[in-house]
């Protein structure tokens, strides 16, 4: 019961004390005459004093005007990120400078040309809420506190600064990489207002400066640019934190960068033509010699792999081809070509029988080795069946010494290609020696001096497999480095000129 009384007792000395508190008068405005006498922290208090100072509404909220906010920055580092990851990395001070009227104080202290604060100042006046629609993250810098710093003139002009690094989004593309040029940007959009309210605007002189001391590593800064622009916001998409639909200001300001292919080249481009070169070395060994051949192919193939998965790692998996990845596809396609060259000739060499050419040239020789066994057996066997020859003249199917030294080494073997009528057109080989080879020139040179036009008759050769393994292999160690220097024409001209 006591108690009960107790807390009635307390109830109603709170209502009488709230009552009271009602019915007091509110404080009035702080006067702003004799502002030169107040300290800058007295005299901004009583400027930005809530009687007269609402910081949540626009400067122009009484006459409906539009708000100009002019925008310039200066950047002092740009860091390129890695190309997987897409961004970049910007120090930079940025500035915004628009006029508020209600604080002009040209009237009231005209002795004060400046009001300069830092993060206090901030919490007291109106800023322009903007945002970087490309952004990943961001911050204000500074150590102790944020390096925000804020001036009002005695117009009523505020100038807003504040020190940020942020990483960018920068949308990358890469189908000429490592010779590529991108375009990257920072967008700065209005937050709140839309462009009917508020508009930002450059400035006109040196809207963005860069430091003299800017060093880029694995780019070349080619050139920048500013440009103002509206977007269109709507609740759909939910990209403007106004939540209506309109149309708001925004900026861009734009950097083009060029990769330096120095490095590149040097631990790229180069090394892998020299692996290419490497790989023609088995043209000059035997053709069966498979143990070195098959060796060195092999080692050049894992090395050039091994040099461009490295390169690989860095980039983002995309995909369109890139010129990195053609560069790539036509050294393995060369180093691969004189492996398969190599199990080609390999093949050639290790056959048994002779292969029967019309002529010494590209065209026969790949067509004889590239016939069936069977059609190759059947013709052999038409060969021996055949009786007739006409006149037969001799050659050496190698690069022979064509000395007059019977006793020379290059007389040692010669093949006799004989000559058939028109109507068999079948070859045959015979292995003569030097004097039954001069007896039987000067017989046929005596014949044909009776008769006015010589017998039309159709020449064949025959070759012994490794000769045309050899054959091949010779063509090969000119043909592969040509086929190379057209494919770098091709290539260099298309990431340089296209």
């Amino acid at each position: 019961m006591n108690r009960n009384i107790f807390l009635c007792f307390l109830l109603v000395i709170c209502n009488s004390a709230l009552g009271q508190k009602l019915k007091e008068p509110l404080p009035e405005c702080p006067s702003l005459e004799k502002g030169d006498t107040y300290t800058q922290s007295e005299f901004l208090s009583r400027l930005a004093h809530e009687c007269r100072y609402d910081r949540l509404l626009l400067p122009t909220y009484q006459t409906g005007e539009v708000v100009f906010v002019h925008a310039s920055a200066y950047v002092y580092f740009i860091q390129p990120a890695e190309a997987h990851d897409l961004n970049f990395k910007l120090h930079f001070l940025l500035q915004l400078r628009w006029t508020d009227r209600r604080l002009a104080y040209a009237l009231y202290s005209p002795e004060r040309t400046k009001i300069i604060g830092e993060s206090d100042l901030r919490s007291r006046v109106w800023i322009p809420h903007l945002y970087m629609s490309n952004e990943q993250s961001s911050s204000l810098m500074g150590t102790d506190s944020k390096d925000v710093l804020i001036s009002i003139a005695p117009d009523g002009e505020v100038l807003f600064s504040r020190r940020m690094q942020a990483v960018l989004y920068c949308w990358m593309n890469l189908q000429k990489f490592p010779f590529d040029v991108q375009k990257c940007s920072m967008n700065l959009e209005s937050w709140k207002y839309n462009a009917s309210i508020l508009r930002l605007m450059w400035e006109k002189d040196n809207p963005v400066r860069l430091s003299s001391e800017l060093h880029l590593t694995e780019y070349s800064l080619l050139d920048f640019w500013t440009n103002e622009s509206v977007v269109r916001g709507d609740i759909v998409n939910m990209r403007l934190g106004g939540g209506r639909s309109g149309n708001y200001s925004a900026l861009k300001f734009t950097f083009k960068l060029g990769r330096e292919v120095g490095y590149y080249l040097m631990d790229y481009f180069i090394p892998s033509m020299m692996i290419v070169a490497m790989s023609w070395v088995t043209f000059w060994l035997q053709a069966d010699a498979s143990a070195p051949r098959i060796t060195l192919g092999t080692s050049t193939m894992l090395s050039f792999i091994t040099l461009a998965s490295s390169q690989a790692k860095t980039l983002p998996k995309v995909s369109y081809i890139k010129a990195s990845e053609i560069w790539f596809l036509g050294c393995i396609g060369f180093i691969f070509s004189a492996l398969v060259e190599f199990a080609f000739v390999n093949t050639i060499w290790r056959r048994k029988k002779v292969v029967n050419l019309k002529k010494v040239n590209s065209k026969y020789i790949l067509k004889s080795t590239l016939t069936p066994r069977l059609a190759r057996k059947e013709l052999q066997k038409e060969l021996q069946s055949s009786p007739q020859l006409s006149n037969s003249r001799s050659c050496s199917s190698l690069n022979q010494d064509t000395s007059s030294d019977p006793a020379g080494p290059a007389y040692n073997n010669y093949l006799t290609v004989h000559s058939f009528p028109s109507a068999l057109n079948l070859p045959t080989i015979t292995t003569q020696s030097y004097d039954e080879l001069v007896h039987r020139s000067g017989g046929r040179h005596n014949s044909s001096e009776g008769s006015d036009e010589p017998p039309k008759h159709h020449t064949w050769t025959q070759m012994t497999p490794q000769e045309i393994a050899t054959w091949i292999d010779k063509r090969s160690r000119v043909l592969f480095p040509l086929l190379f220097i057209f494919f770098n024409i091709i290539y260099w001209t298309f990431v340089y000129c296209l």
